[in-house]
């Protein structure tokens, strides 16, 4: 029999953190930890204001299924991520974190870190991007010099995006991702793509509104950057949809809800032949190391959420020159810090 307890929490950033959807100061998330047989296992799943799902309501939809969860006889995680996914139904970020905890209990009981479950090549970790959140020039290169990074991802979507992307560039050589988060209109998509390539830009990130389909047909036509989709791709149902607009997709686990429907996305988006981007949602180390554990198997990683933060929840993720160094203690590979 499974016993499950939870906490919810305010993790403080070192900077406000904007996006073209708003500012905050504090990432909300949502810890899990499932006891079985004496082993403790745990998940995350931050709260997205624009996803409307709060800690609150995680919390209250997990009162409200402790019981039968805690009544499920756990042999392995992908049996128990279909048992959730059926039992809460409309609360992804939830089953996200119950689904990493299972992992990480499932990982324990074998003995094994995750990536040797995923059967994932340890020599083809990526390498994490740091992201600079939308703030006006000065600070925005505050931050990227504080922070010093092979990668870089630029949150955009205001009028002077262009301006800020070219002093960026004046300063580093590093990699240039940019994000849009839906931020910006098809004409200012399309007038961007010229200087965006004329700055080594890698890859956009979801230039547009999720609603302008036949415009991001159109962009994708004519873009010389990959275009990777992220709001436009929440789940594995969402892929064939975006064939046609992008050149690849941004996986995250709390959207798509767990480790378990992210290892059939990879999948499914090799098939397509389409690139793969694994992206966090400010997490602690606790979410953070499923995405290091997967790594390997896909083509970008954004895992920076751990470095952005004034604090974190857990041990055991080191970072080597730039690099998540993956875990080797079985299941996530961190230790809990005891003032959780």
């Amino acid at each position: 029999m499974l016993t499950i307890k939870y906490w919810l929490k305010e993790l403080q950033f070192e900077f406000p953190f904007a996006i073209s959807k708003g500012v905050k100061t504090a990432q909300p998330t949502f810890i899990v930890e499932i006891t079985w047989r004496g082993i403790k296992a745990y998940g995350e799943a931050p709260a997205i204001s624009y996803y409307n799902i709060s800690t609150d309501q995680m919390a209250a939809d997990l009162d409200a299924n402790k019981n039968a969860i805690e009544k499920f006889a756990f042999t392995d995680p992908k049996r128990f991520w279909h048992f959730l996914h059926h039992l809460i139904p409309n609360n992804p970020f939830l089953v996200c974190a119950l689904d990493i905890a299972g992992w990480d209990l499932y990982g324990k009981i074998r003995r094994q870190p995750l990536y040797k479950l995923f059967n994932a090549d340890p020599t083809k970790i990526p390498f994490t991007d740091y992201t600079i959140g939308m703030d006006t020039k000065e600070v925005m290169l505050e931050k990227l010099n504080k922070h010093q990074s092979p990668i870089y991802k630029i949150k955009v979507g205001g009028i002077a995006d262009l301006e800020i992307l070219e002093a960026i560039r004046s300063v580093t050589n590093s990699v240039i991702r940019v994000d849009a988060n839906a931020g910006w209109t098809y004409q200012q998509a399309l007038e961007m793509l010229p200087e965006l390539k004329k700055l080594d830009v890698e890859l956009i990130e979801e230039p547009l509104p999720i609603d302008l389909v036949e415009e991001m047909k159109a962009l994708k036509k004519v873009s010389i950057i990959p275009l990777i989709a992220d709001e436009s791709c929440k789940n594995a149902k969402d892929i064939q949809e975006c064939l046609d607009g992008f050149h690849g997709i941004n996986i995250k686990l709390t959207k798509c809800s767990g480790i378990t429907p992210a290892l059939e996305m990879i999948s499914i988006a090799k098939k397509y032949q389409l690139s793969t981007m694994l992206g966090c949602m400010n997490e602690s180390s606790i979410g953070t190391a499923a995405l290091v554990h997967l790594s390997p198997l896909v083509d970008y990683l954004d895992a920076d959420g751990p470095l952005l933060l004034k604090q974190d929840l857990a041990s055991g993720l080191e970072l080597h020159d730039h690099a998540w160094k993956l875990p080797v203690e079985p299941g996530l590979g961190i230790v809990i810090k005891e003032d959780l």
